[in-house]
């Protein structure tokens, strides 16, 4: 039986990550040791550590005066590491969901945050236009992909502030300009690896700007200097990045994946803008989430939400139910989603409209 796995995240990881982690869990690189209990300054975890920092910079292209750092808390700590190290006075941000809103509040400590634009109003079912960015910041910060609401910016925008991402759920799906960011952070869970590790891109000469003394462990020039080394990084979660990011190399890159997930988000709104028993939450097609596709029940259609969970289930789908925010129904469709799998949901969708 093939499970179907469309959860939000933790969520599907490459068959190529998950065999290669199970062996290297039983027997790391010949040592007849684990990688969950191999010292982290042995030269065998050092070799993945420089492998899986110099992968992520070739597939991204990154530019040689940006650090690539592998950290730990998730992108919940980075909601309050970036103002801390980057925030003299006061920032912008554009609000866009939920994850937006937390970044939002944690700023708030550390100085003035300016909201230029929201899209609460219709419960964040658009992506925001039409702002300025104030020149005067000392950064932006935007949330690419709203794994909540399944809106994504899907393009590098142009202000005149430097721009901080927070890419946790869209890292790696398409090509980007890193020269446009200043930080970029993913927690590894949606597209890159278990949860437990935090991949950071950061521009060198960011850093160093505030006044106020930052804590070591916070602070990122500590994990530049210790080359993420500073405290023992979580060693599976590392190693099943390299895998997944060698998965990626092997499979044509950034460009080649950004194909396969328009072909996989196409035949699912196609068929959600075809099939009268449903709606995507997200009405403007320019500001659909690739990852994350939204929808509810029609109107007058409401009461049979669970068959269509059953019905999904008869197809091993699991992972579809939405976010109690919204409501309804979430597809996740990361990176290693097969198309076959974004083909038996639409199969499911079809079988259902056919009942009623």
């Amino acid at each position: 039986m093939k499970t179907h796995n469309f959860y939000a995240g933790p969520s599907i990881l490459p068959e190529f990550t998950k065999e290669r982690t199970a062996e290297a869990v039983m027997n790391f690189a010949g040592t007849g040791l684990s990688v969950m209990e191999v010292s982290h300054r042995s030269k065998e975890f050092v070799a993945v550590m420089d492998e899986a920092r110099d992968l992520v910079k070739e597939l991204l292209e990154v530019p040689a005066d940006y650090e690539v750092l592998f950290l730990q808390g998730g992108a919940s700590t980075q909601f309050y590491m970036v103002p801390f190290n980057l925030m003299k006075t006061k920032a912008a941000y554009l609000n866009t969901g939920t994850w937006a809103s937390k970044a939002i509040k944690e700023a708030k400590l550390y100085g003035e945050v300016i909201e230029i634009a929201s899209s609460k109003d219709k419960n964040f079912n658009y992506i925001p236009r039409g702002y300025e960015v104030p020149a005067d910041v000392d950064y932006f910060h935007i949330t690419t992909n709203n794994t909540i609401f399944g809106t994504e910016i899907l393009e590098d925008l142009d202000v005149p502030a430097r721009i901080v991402a927070d890419m946790s759920s869209d890292i790696f799906s398409r090509p980007i300009d890193i020269k446009k960011y200043d930080v970029i952070y993913a927690g590894a869970q949606k597209n890159l690896a278990p949860s437990g590790v935090t991949l950071v891109i950061i521009k060198k000469d960011i850093l160093g700007k505030v006044d106020r003394p930052i804590p070591t462990m916070i602070d990122y020039r500590t994990h530049i200097d210790k080359e993420s080394m500073f405290n023992t990084p979580p060693t599976v979660p590392v190693f099943a990045a390299l895998m997944t990011l060698r998965w990626l190399k092997e499979n044509g890159g950034i460009k080649e994946m950004e194909k396969k997930n328009i072909a996989k988000a196409k035949l699912l709104y196609d068929e959600l803008d075809r099939n009268k028993m449903f709606v995507p939450n997200i009405p403007n097609p320019e500001d659909r989430s690739r990852m994350n596709v939204t929808f509810v029940m029609a109107s007058g259609y409401e009461e049979f939400e669970k068959e269509f969970l059953e019905i999904a289930a008869a197809h091993d789908i699991v992972g579809i139910k939405g976010h109690r925010s919204v409501g309804g129904f979430r597809a996740s469709i990361y990176n290693a989603m097969p198309i076959e799998s974004v083909g038996v949901l639409v199969e499911a969708m079809k079988e259902f409209e056919a009942k009623h």
